[in-house]
């Protein structure tokens, strides 16, 4: 599994301790905390939104295809390669770092995080996103990277520079410093204990139905109109 490549990461943010993207995420994790105690299978989270919701930046047919066939043959996949050994019903965060950076679980790392990658990409969005940051998060933004715009270009910096399928991120580490960075296939800040505040997929089935290879032009709308600042800002406040 490659590394997570940081494209800008300075200006320490003193919070109380940080407990990792399980507590942030805990609700979006396939099949939740209930279902692993009982050794139920991950189950896909539902949309939070309708699949046309997210139009005219997302269609409703690449949204189907996406979270319907995608999104759900990760989960499915998943399912089939724990079933039957320890790792069965283990909450699904805590499979992605267990299974992080060995190759011998590489098929179970690359499903599971992206089953979670996926879940936590739809709540980075929402209808009628984008705008101004809540004023904790904007402030943020402004002692690390010299305000919002300046942020979103390094988030659009970030995905447009992934080569290859990928995701970007924008995340906290472990000292409190918040950052943007990029990661190649299924890796996710999970693995190298970060707290991610909001994805965006950059894997070509993200956008390729309505953008072909204008990757930029999808990142761009993203940013501008769908970008969910109140989700990264729960994160951040759970961290």
């Amino acid at each position: 599994m490659k590394t997570a490549h940081s494209t800008h990461s300075s200006g320490t943010i003193h919070r109380r301790g940080f407990i990792g993207a399980a507590g942030a995420t805990a609700a979006l994790a396939a099949g939740g905390p209930a279902a692993a105690a009982a050794g139920a299978p991950y189950r896909q989270p539902p949309l939070p939104y309708s699949e046309n919701a997210l139009e005219p930046v997302i269609t409703s047919r690449t949204l189907s295809f996406h979270y319907g066939k995608h999104h759900r043959g990760y989960v499915n996949n998943v399912n089939e390669l724990v079933k039957g050994t320890d790792w069965a019903g283990m909450p699904l965060d805590q499979l992605v770092v267990q299974t992080a950076d060995n190759p011998e679980y590489a098929a179970v790392f690359n499903n599971a995080a992206q089953a979670w990658n996926h879940a936590f990409y739809w709540n980075s969005m929402r209808p009628g996103g984008g705008g101004e940051p809540p004023a904790e998060l904007k402030k943020m933004m402004q002692d690390v990277f010299g305000g919002v715009k300046a942020c979103c270009k390094k988030l659009a910096d970030a995905a447009g520079s992934q080569f290859g399928s990928g995701w970007a991120w924008l995340a906290v580490d472990g000292h409190g410093t918040l950052n943007v960075l990029k990661t190649a296939n299924a890796d996710t800040p999970l693995a190298r204990g970060m707290t991610p505040l909001l994805t965006i997929d950059v894997w070509e089935h993200a956008y390729y139905l309505d953008y072909q290879n204008r990757r930029g032009a999808y990142v761009a709308a993203v940013l501008d109109k769908l970008i969910n600042w109140d989700f990264a800002m729960r994160n951040l406040e759970r961290a």
